[in-house]
């Protein structure tokens, strides 16, 4: 029985408490991207962003961009993603608050199916977010350059 001495409830871990944190927040706004990527609502998905944001992939294969500066260019760069890629469920998501209250540091995987196969598609991401004033400032995406592979052959 939970809260018995014998048996006692696990403490509460913010990062995985489902607590949305504060308005405008790191951790709000990214529940709301990932509410926008499964809608597939990328207008509003990259609405989120600062005019000045940088998308940056660490890991990203030769001839892919490793670092993308603006908005603009973060809608450019995921135009078309949701032809290739139809992302059904975002799943085993643990978001870590850091010491910056405007960080957080999110794993998650994302699954569903490549559009042009019907193959299915998981991909596991660990991604660092900085928002400020409700917008994403900055995202460093660490996933799989491996994934895309399999995507693009489809």
């Amino acid at each position: 029985m939970p809260g018995h001495p014998e048996h006692p409830e696990p403490p509460e871990r913010p990062e995985n408490s489902g607590h949305p944190g504060r308005p405008g927040g790191p951790v709000a706004v990214f529940r709301r991207a990932v509410e926008h990527l499964l809608a597939h609502d990328m207008a509003a998905f990259t609405a989120l962003y600062a005019d000045d944001a940088v998308m940056e992939f660490p890991f990203a294969p030769p001839g892919r961009p490793q670092r993308l500066d603006g908005r603009a260019a973060v809608e450019a760069y995921l135009d078309g993603c949701t032809d290739m890629v139809d992302i059904q469920r975002v799943h085993d998501v643990t978001v870590h608050e850091t010491a910056d209250p405007e960080v957080i540091v999110a794993e998650m995987a994302a699954s569903g199916r490549v559009v042009a196969t019907g193959a299915p598609y998981t991909a596991r991401y660990v991604a660092v977010l900085t928002v400020v004033d409700g917008r994403i400032r900055h995202y460093r995406d660490y996933w799989n350059p491996l994934m895309l592979q399999e995507v693009s052959a489809a």
